[in-house]
Parts: C-alpha cells; sequence; structure tokens
C-alpha cells in the first residue's frame, strides 16, 4: 500500500521543490526504479492468497463437521474452531511437533500422495477415557499409545476422516483410507522435507480437555484441483443437489441424534389438603379414560397416541396412530 503523507510533510516536499533544495526530475527517476522484494527459494508460495481463503472456507466446513460428528460419537460437548491455514516447509511442520504426539498418515484417493494428520497426546488419551465410559479425563502423564488405545484411537480418526470427505465434496469426490499411525514426528518422513504444505490447524476442545490438531496437506496431492480452489467453484459447486451419498450421510446422523420421550398420562386438580394427606396406596382419578388413547410427546412436540401397558414386566406403550399439528405432510 501506498504511503500516506500528512499534511505538514506535503507542505515540505513543496517548499523544498520550490526552492531548489529537492530536483523534481530525480524524483520521478526514483518513482521508476523497480523496487526489489525479497525471495526466498527454500520456501517458495505455491499457493495464491485466493485459493489459501478457500482452503480456509473447506475447513471451516469441516470444523462444523467435526463438531457435530464427534459430539454424536463420543457422547458430550466437543468445540472445534479453525485457528489458522499457512503454508510451509514440511521439515518446519514436524519441527514444531513434540515427541511423542499421535500422528496419522492417510490417502485421499483418487489423489497421489498422503495427508497427516496429528493431535496432541491429551486429546487422545480424552477420546480413549471418553469412548471406555469415562468422563474424558486425562492425567497429564506424556507417553506413547499402547496397541489397544492405537486401535481405539484409529476409531476416531476414521470419523474425522468421513468429515473430511464431507468437506471436501464441494470440490471434488474424495475417498479418505487409513495407511498408518506413528507417535515419533522423525519416523514420518511421507513428504519431502523440502516439500511445500498446507497446515490447518484446529482448536479442539473435548469435554474440559482442549489441544490443537493439525491436518498437514502437501502440495504435489493438491497440485491437480488447484484449478478448483477459488471461491467462484467452491460456491458454484456447493449448489449442487443432494447425492445418495450425502442423503444416506445424512439420514445417519439423524439415527444417531438422541431425544427424550414423553407419556402423559392424565392430568387432575386436587386441592393443597388432599396433597399434604396423600400417602402409599392412595389413588388419584385424573381426567383421562382408560379408553382414550394417551398423547405421546417427541421432545416438547405432541406426535403420537398410543395406549399403556407392559412388555417383558416393564412399563410400555404402544403406539395407536399420529397427531399431525398441521404442515407435516408438506415436508420432503
Amino acid at each position: 500500500m501506498a504511503e500516506i503523507l500528512t499534511q505538514n510533510e506535503i507542505d515540505s516536499l513543496l517548499q523544498a521543490l520550490s526552492t531548489g533544495a529537492i530536483d523534481a526530475e530525480s524524483v520521478k527517476t526514483e518513482e521508476k526504479t523497480r523496487r526489489v522484494r525479497p525471495y526466498d527459494f527454500r520456501r517458495p508460495s505455491k499457493f495464491a492468497k485466493e485459493q489459501i481463503r478457500t482452503l480456509v472456507m473447506i475447513h471451516e466446513n469441516f470444523s462444523r463437521l467435526l463438531t457435530s460428528s464427534l459430539s454424536a460419537y463420543l457422547r458430550t460437548m466437543v468445540q472445534s474452531e479453525v485457528a489458522s491455514v499457512d503454508q510451509l516447509t514440511y521439515e518446519e511442520f514436524t519441527k514444531s511437533l513434540q515427541n511423542p504426539t499421535v500422528i496419522n498418515i492417510m490417502g485421499l484417493k483418487p489423489l497421489d500422495g498422503s495427508i497427516v494428520l496429528e493431535f496432541a497426546p491429551n486429546l487422545a488419551f480424552a477420546f480413549i477415557d471418553r469412548l471406555l465410559g469415562g468422563q474424558g479425563a486425562y492425567d497429564g502423564l506424556i507417553r506413547e499409545l499402547t496397541e489397544i488405545e492405537q486401535m481405539v484411537t484409529k476409531r476416531v480418526v476414521m470419523r474425522i476422516a468421513n468429515s473430511v470427505k464431507e468437506a471436501w465434496n464441494n470440490v471434488m469426490s474424495i475417498d479418505p483410507e487409513y495407511q498408518g499411525m506413528e507417535t515419533n514426528p522423525l519416523f514420518t518422513q511421507v513428504i519431502p522435507p523440502t516439500e511445500m504444505v498446507i497446515l490447518v490447524t484446529l482448536d479442539l476442545k473435548v469435554a474440559e480437555i482442549s489441544g490443537l490438531m493439525n491436518l498437514c496437506y502437501p502440495y504435489i496431492l493438491l497440485e491437480p484441483v488447484l484449478n478448483r480452489l477459488s471461491s467462484q467453484f467452491w460456491f458454484a459447486s456447493s449448489k449442487k443437489n443432494f447425492s445418495p451419498e450425502d442423503i444416506n450421510t445424512l439420514t445417519t446422523r439423524l439415527k444417531e441424534a438422541t431425544i427424550p420421550i414423553d407419556v402423559e398420562l392424565g392430568k387432575t386438580i386436587i386441592s393443597v389438603r388432599d396433597m399434604l394427606n396423600l400417602t402409599v396406596g392412595d389413588v388419584i382419578k385424573v381426567e383421562q379414560s382408560v379408553k382414550n388413547p394417551l398423547v405421546v410427546k417427541v421432545g416438547k412436540e405432541e406426535k403420537y397416541y398410543g395406549f399403556p401397558g407392559l412388555s417383558n414386566n416393564k412399563l410400555a406403550i404402544q403406539l395407536y396412530g399420529t397427531k399431525i399439528k398441521g404442515g407435516e405432510k408438506d415436508v420432503k
């Protein structure tokens, strides 16, 4: 951006030109000379700003998908937010990692190459503790994962991979393929050290445990789709109709959702005196007739009718019909 001069600087410049202290021709010559910009050949900039902005939008969508997917799978509150999207060399990325850590290597078919999904050990132990019935706690001990812990963590990683697949659907259809897990950054030389990569860092919080999760994309993997990483292409492809896979994914997510169901046995009005004198064995007469069906609430909405009964010596409700309030038939 050009430098903006203050009024005092403008007055001083005009005075210098009028007195001859500054030659106007020399000023024009200086403007025509080319300005030299430093360029680091060890870190060439291979991604345009618009492509990085598109990657930010893709992974903001990924962050939202990851929040809903892991919250349903772990049955606890999961918060995810994109912290940064940068381009750097793979060597710089590996040197910034702690040892041990949790590094997952995945392929994105049909693209050639592999990506690296890395997250801190405290997040891995939070995943494991939650899946094994705990509260998602972490004792603070930094150590490598055992084989059993790696298998449990792999299940969470596959959930994350599904969210990556959905987030990239607007650009192209990819199929994540799990290739392995490492704990030492020095043993994950799947990308040349000097290769430029896109590093997406997310701030992830599971229950009370928070940490960083990194997605590392090498340039050689993204090169075939660079022409699609534009905002126009991304928004145009986002308007397409839902595919059968998208509908199946949405259906699966809805089936995993939990919602309370209540049955109202009946209502009545009694005095405070009668309520205080209630004892075990007393009978309260309600306005509901045994011949009429009860109302079944899904969440706070009255949706069904049913009759009470027993099933395997447990209280149950047999659905009798649907209570339509209006508008349900128009929903497709």
